[in-house]
């Protein structure tokens, strides 16, 4: 009895050792064809992919040639070539405008007391009203505003100028692109024969 015994429970493992072999196999193979499965939606998505970038890469291309065509055809011709004479002539004037923002850049110091800077502030703002280069530009309010609110002093022995004035120099790099600007509208009006305020 007790061999019989034995005999079957060896049977059971050796039945259960197979049932797990079988079943080992079947998740072994469905694994391979689950992946090799991803593995071709991942092969398609890159190939997509790639063919995103290389669309996008050739639109870019045609919007660059376009550019590059306007702007071609922008200088080219007797539009382009009285633009840029007219431009020319304008050159001047922005330089000369550009060499009086210059003038207004002011730089703050705790060792001038407060008399002298006022004096300072008030010099500066009848000399940007009076001066027809920077007149158009309505400085006015901006050095108001600089004035009263930007507190960016450097310390005492600081040599970074770009360091002092933080709202001032925000304010002289717009109205450098104000005169750019006035200097191009200027120009495309004269070309076009239109007189202008600026």
């Amino acid at each position: 009895m007790d061999l019989v015994q034995g005999v079957s429970k060896g049977n059971r493992r050796g039945q259960g050792q197979k049932n797990l072999d079988v079943k080992y196999r079947q998740t072994l193979s469905e694994n391979r064809r689950e992946t090799a499965h991803l593995e071709l939606d991942l092969e398609k998505e890159k190939q997509r992919a790639h063919g995103y970038r290389q669309a996008l890469a050739s639109q870019s291309r045609q919007l660059e040639e376009e550019q590059n065509e306007r702007t071609r055809l922008r200088y080219a011709g007797p539009g382009g070539a009285l633009f840029h004479e007219a431009l020319e002539k304008e050159k001047e004037r922005e330089r000369r405008a550009s060499l009086a923002l210059k003038d207004v850049e002011a730089f703050c110091s705790i060792l001038v007391p407060r008399a002298r800077r006022v004096e300072m502030e008030k010099d500066l703002l009848v000399r940007t009203a009076k001066e027809p280069l920077l007149a158009h530009l309505e400085m006015d309010d901006g050095l108001r505003d600089i004035f009263k609110n930007d507190r960016s002093c450097a310390e005492y022995l600081n040599t970074d100028e770009h360091r002092n004035g933080s709202l001032m120099w925000l304010y002289l790099r717009y109205w450098r692109l104000q005169v750019t600007l006035q200097t191009h509208q200027r120009a495309e009006a004269a070309m076009l024969g239109i007189q202008t305020k600026k």
